[in-house]
């Protein structure tokens, strides 16, 4: 089996004779009628009538003065009929070539073919191709499936190949369109403003994350790249707006695994004089909005799990819950010991620096991952929810809900908390957590103060990422995105075929 290097190397010298005829084979133009779903689908209205399709080459087979070509573009697959007595001479002014150029196509190449839309004699639906044009050379081969990848890694190292050769992985990407395409239409449908925030900020908050450090040079300061939507979202509730939402990446400097990548895409919106039932309502009907719109149905099988969406979904009240769960444990007035003697019971790891806050965290999600949902977890304790409004009647726990779905949490929101005192102490709080060795606890941001002070209407608030939907499309983080972040690495063979780049 020839190597990579002499695939390319012949490809190569086609490339080479195709210029020696005159022939570009980058043209800058190119044209179509119809895509090749099209062509497919309206077969009888469309047969012998001319037109022009485009597509990359998958295979080539040729039977004496004939030869068949498929093709492939996004929507679908068609077969090119070219015969030597049909097929126009080579026109190297339009890139377009001959029956006797033929041999310089390879699988891969960019091609556009005009002609009538017939069936062959063996009734396969083609296009018998009067002029083909070269519109893009292939210089290495597309593997066929993926056998031609040695690993998982390789083929998300190369996705553009992965996605030719395996045409459902690009049509997740699709779906993945879809899912956000349909949040924009519900909120926008809801009179809620789309305001793009920055990315980089002095201050980074509104989530427990590790951030990550970048420097501005036209400032000489250090920027953190942001770790939430949260914060510059609610400045804007103080400028006046009262529906506004953001979607964009946010940056979390942890490891990967299947839930989490370190940068993923992820939305937040906020509605200025609504509380978290009014907050909580609007998602639900979000959730099925989105889900149906993207996959057609709310009912899913996720790893052991049935979900039905479209159910009422309960409430389960986060300390009830805890105490349930673990034989009568008193969140609010147990000792870290007490929580770590939990871990330990439940092997669960235990970290020197786990504080409280952590530990509790670590037995809740222990107890979500066993729940197929859907449902909404209540009233979160204040210690663990600095950003969120206490409830009035029961102040150590909060107006806050967060969604579970398939041992998963799916969003997070709550009644914004907007006394500039309170928000103060619990910034301050959050400093202690820091000193004391929490790198994810938040950081004080004195400009939110100061925009809380002059003002911020009651309102709420919810986030979600894009987790949602590699749940229910049922792959991991990296599966679930197009280009995953990997260890950089140049394979030997092209640092073989670029010597001058000392790669």
């Amino acid at each position: 089996m020839a190597t990579l290097a002499e695939l390319r190397k012949e490809r190569l010298r086609k490339l080479k004779a195709l210029r020696s005829l005159g022939i570009d084979p980058y043209p800058a133009h190119a044209e179509r009628t119809h895509v090749l779903k099209e062509v497919v689908d309206q077969f009888p209205k469309l047969e012998h009538k001319n037109l022009k399709v485009i597509g990359r080459i998958i295979t080539i087979r040729r039977l004496g003065k004939i030869i068949f070509i498929i093709v492939r573009d996004q929507s679908a697959q068609l077969q090119l009929l070219i015969s030597e007595q049909n097929l126009e001479p080579v026109n190297p002014e339009q890139s377009q070539l001959g029956f006797k150029e033929m041999p310089l196509l390879d699988s891969g190449d960019f091609v556009e073919a005009e002609g009538e839309v017939i069936k062959s004699q063996t009734g396969e639906l083609s296009v018998a191709t009067t002029k083909l044009r070269l519109i893009g050379k292939s210089l290495r081969p597309l593997p066929l499936g993926r056998e031609g990848f040695t690993n998982t890694e390789e083929r998300l190292r190369r996705r553009y190949v992965d996605m030719n050769v395996n045409p459902k992985v690009r049509e997740r990407f699709i779906r993945r369109s879809r899912f956000w395409t349909a949040t924009r239409q519900f909120l926008n449908e809801r009179d809620f403003a789309e305001i793009n925030i920055p990315v980089l900020e002095h201050t980074t908050g509104g989530a427990d994350a590790k951030p990550f450090v970048t420097h501005m040079d036209a400032l000489g300061e250090d920027f953190y790249l942001r770790i939430s939507h949260e914060l510059p979202l609610k400045r804007l509730l103080g400028a006046g707006f009262e529906k506004i939402y953001d979607i964009g990446p946010r940056f979390r400097n942890e490891n990967y695994s299947d839930e989490h990548l370190p940068e993923h895409v992820a939305m937040e919106w906020y509605w200025a004089f609504a509380d978290w039932r009014d907050g909580m309502r609007l998602q639900t009907d979000l959730f099925r909005f989105i889900v149906k719109e993207t996959f057609g149905t709310l009912s899913f099988k996720i790893n052991d799990f049935e979900v039905d969406l479209s159910r009422d979904w309960e409430e389960w009240d986060y300390a009830e819950t805890m105490s349930k769960h673990y034989d009568g444990l008193d969140i609010f007035n147990c000792s870290i010991e007490d929580v770590k003697a939990l871990l330990r019971a439940n092997k669960l790891v235990v970290e020197d620096d786990d504080n409280k806050a952590r530990g509790i965290d670590k037995l809740w999600k222990h107890i979500r991952s066993q729940i197929a949902g859907p449902i909404w977890l209540v009233d979160a304790p204040t210690f663990i929810s600095p950003l969120a409004k206490a409830n009035p009647n029961r102040p150590q726990t909060t107006q806050r809900f967060q969604a579970v779905i398939a041992g998963s949490e799916v969003s997070n929101g709550f009644s914004e908390l907007n006394d500039p005192i309170e928000q103060y102490n619990r910034f301050l709080e959050q400093q202690q957590l820091r000193a004391a060795g929490d790198n994810e606890a938040m950081m004080l941001d004195i400009d939110f103060i100061e925009m809380l002070e002059y003002g911020m209407p009651p309102a709420c608030g919810l986030g979600f990422s894009e987790r949602v939907f590699w749940l229910l499309e049922g792959v991991s983080a990296r599966e679930g995105v197009p280009f995953p972040q990997l260890r950089m690495e140049i394979e030997a063979t092209t640092k073989a075929l670029y010597p001058e780049a000392n790669l």
